[in-house]
């Protein structure tokens, strides 16, 4: 663990204010200032061996892109003071998911303290990278994590899928994920597939989505989330662009379809083309070897008579 002189501190006033954090929001939350302020303190330290820790990980697994079945990926860590703002919304929550939560065991409870986006040309390509991860990784439901504290593995060398992987959907997108692999949620506009993955003593969390569906995700996140979430002109546009997110992610799908159907009748063709081709030079072989057969046959049947009336010369010429 991190260990330092130097202590950062968060003035309250201010951050409050840049997070939207209203006063009883945060006396909400049971927490002193000061532990918040020791968890930022701590995580700022931490910060530089997740990076690194990130690092590895898309080196060892996604750097080979056709390997693991993606189009491309990104990484990062996440911000100290959105570390202490999501910890102080999410325990707005009831029940409280973070209720044991503090300075020495927050890296517990945070599973994106280390976030990766991998992302897909087509969204029936998730099912490449599924079965990649599934396989390097172990994945087994008994040691699924439902306690975050206390199902928290302290072994750093055990790497394996913390959680059941699961996709979020929209009610009425194309039905492509098979139930009895992932979790299916299908209550909003958001769409990703998340795995949560122990590696290296900490949580890194996966999303995957199309590169249609992250424009829509990196719009809607400057824009809406998570601040205007309430604001129905905002959150209206949002949903028109995920529609239309949607709409092409189809339509870019549609597409290669109509490609694969192409390209298939072309190789048909070219398949009969090809053993049109072989019957006729067969056929002209077999034409040929007749033909060469038969002027053989004469020309040995010519040859007998020829013999024959020479043989029927001399024998005359003898009797003469």
């Amino acid at each position: 663990m991190p260990s330092g002189n130097q202590i950062k501190m968060i003035k309250k006033k201010k951050f409050l204010k840049e997070y939207h954090i209203e006063k009883e929001e945060l006396k909400r939350t049971g927490m002193k200032w000061d532990e918040l302020n020791a968890i930022y303190d701590h995580y700022c330290q931490l910060e530089g061996q997740l990076k690194r820790i990130g690092k590895d990980f898309v080196n060892d697994y996604l750097y080979d892109i056709e390997r693991a079945g993606i189009h491309s990926y990104r990484y990062r860590t996440k911000q100290p003071g959105h570390l202490i703002e999501k910890i102080i919304r999410k325990k707005q929550m009831t029940p409280d998911p973070y209720q044991y939560i503090d300075r020495t065991n927050y890296w517990k409870y945070m599973t994106d303290l280390i976030g990766i986006r991998v992302f897909f040309l087509y969204r029936e390509d998730w099912i490449y990278f599924h079965k990649y991860i599934t396989t390097v990784f172990e994945n087994d439901p008994s040691i699924y994590v439902k306690d975050r504290g206390r199902d928290f593995d302290e072994d750093p060398s055990h790497c394996y899928i913390a959680e059941r992987p699961k996709v979020y959907r929209r009610n009425g997108d194309t039905r492509i994920y098979d139930e009895k692999l992932i979790d299916i949620k299908s209550d909003g506009i958001y769409r990703s597939l998340h795995y949560i993955i122990k590696y290296k003593g900490y949580y890194v969390e996966i999303q995957g989505r199309t590169l249609f569906e992250e424009g829509w995700s990196e719009i809607d996140h400057d824009i809406v989330y998570p601040y205007f979430q309430d604001d129905e002109m905002l959150t209206d546009f949002s949903t028109l662009l995920n529609r239309l997110a949607g709409m092409a992610d189809e339509m870019s799908s549609y597409f290669r379809r109509i490609k694969d159907m192409k390209m298939e009748s072309a190789e048909k063709a070219e398949k009969a083309e090809k053993e049109e081709k072989a019957y006729k030079a067969e056929k002209t072989e077999k034409t040929e070897k007749a033909e060469k057969s038969e002027k053989s046959e004469s020309l040995s049947k010519a040859d007998k008579v020829t013999k024959k009336a020479s043989k029927k010369e001399k024998e005359a010429q003898k009797s003469e």
